[in-house]
């Protein structure tokens, strides 16, 4: 595959770069030793500004071409996961409980990588803005920064991400016009009834019957509420009750995730969560609280941009180790709060054969970095070109 050959010649400085960022995860928004170190090589790379404290770790990067343009961004997620690694790599996270699993460390590098070389080159009109984003996992860091008026702020015009995907062939693209991933949302349900004896449940109320009934009725939602080929997912994923085999307990809870694409199945999921929960609390006479968690939106890739990056990774790969009509995903992603507020697009790249995303034996392919550096650095120059 075509890696662009001055990227090539610092992939091993790059490989450097990613496995320090392994070796020293952090959670969320306080990403600040991670910042630090993005700055001080961008500092070394000798971009013409560096924005901090942009969704309070957050960094943005500019680099100028060599006539007028637009600005074109690029984005790169930086937080880790609280996951324990099992990776028994000798650049294994130096932090107990925390690791890369997500391969965020590699979106990093990809970025620097890119960063380097169009600091290098300038062979592009405009701008390029490149987003290093803190609580892509939890917290929306991506929409912290739209929220903080990033796009505004540095006239962002379009913009553009990617994400590692294990177990498909190194250097393989994909990614589709249109949603791409789901939106998440979240239900907490608490049942309240009343607790006493199991051996007597005449003088009780007994939530653990009533989210049963509820659990049950809630997976109705999908097969009986939503047209079939508008692909959603209800999954409940925990459900919690008592503390001894011979007591009624006063409360039971359930969680679900909530998954959609279109904003008016999103709006009827949660409609009919609702409504089950209601009526199942009055018909076993318990009552019944719903903390509705609404996540991040559907990632929404805009067919233009959508195109036009399959087609620029068709340079850097070939055109058969793409796929531009790919099948769309339920997992979520918060870089869909940028999509909402420009243009732009989000791919799937193959890093080759090993352990899934947020699993403990996780490691991201160093030898996929450089292609994911050629991939932007020359999305810019196709977007941009000078002349």
């Amino acid at each position: 595959m075509p890696v662009l050959n001055r990227i090539a010649a610092f992939a091993e400085e790059m490989k450097g770069w990613r496995r320090h960022l392994h070796a020293n995860p952090e959670l969320e928004f306080d990403c600040h030793n991670t910042a630090a170190f993005i700055v001080a090589r961008l500092r070394e790379m000798g971009v013409d500004e560096i924005h901090e404290g942009i969704a309070k770790t957050g960094v943005v990067a500019i680099i100028n071409g060599q006539g007028p343009g637009p600005t074109i961004g690029l984005r790169a997620d930086m937080d880790a996961l609280a996951i324990h690694e099992m990776t028994g790599v000798d650049y294994a996270s130096t932090v107990p409980g925390k690791m890369h699993a997500c391969g965020h460390d590699g979106h990093v590098t990809m970025a620097l990588g890119a960063a380097k070389y169009l600091a290098e080159t300038r062979n592009f009109a405009g701008r390029v803005a490149i987003l290093f984003q803190p609580a892509e996992e939890e917290g929306g860091g991506g929409g912290v920064m739209v929220e903080e008026g990033v796009m505004d702020r540095f006239d962002i015009a379009r913009i553009f991400g990617i994400h590692n995907a294990p177990n498909i062939p190194l250097g393989h693209f994909q990614t589709t016009p249109g949603p791409l991933m789901a939106s998440v949302d979240t239900a907490w349900v608490t049942v309240t009834g009343k607790g006493g004896h199991g051996a007597t449940p005449h003088d009780c109320i007994d939530p653990v019957v009533a989210v049963v009934a509820m659990v049950q009725a809630v997976q109705t939602i999908i097969p009986r509420n939503v047209y079939a080929l508008d692909e959603a997912v209800i999954s409940v994923t925990q459900i919690h009750a008592g503390t001894a085999s011979n007591i009624i307990p006063e409360v039971a809870t359930f969680c679900a995730t909530i998954r959609s694409f279109k904003p008016e199945v999103r709006d009827l999921l949660k409609r009919r969560v609702l409504e089950i929960v209601a009526g199942h609390a009055a018909a076993f006479n318990v009552s019944a609280e719903v903390e509705y968690d609404w996540g991040y939106p559907a990632t929404v890739n805009t067919p233009e941009e959508a195109d036009f990056a399959a087609a620029v990774a068709a340079e850097i790969s070939g055109e058969a180790a793409v796929n531009a009509r790919a099948p769309r995903e339920m997992g979520s992603e918060d870089f869909s709060y940028m999509l909402e507020a420009r243009p732009g697009a989000y791919l799937f790249m193959g890093i080759g054969p090993g352990a899934g995303l947020h699993h403990a034996a996780y490691d991201f392919n160093d030898e996929a970095a450089p292609v994911g550096a050629s991939f932007f650095a020359r999305l810019v120059e196709r977007a941009q070109p000078l002349g």
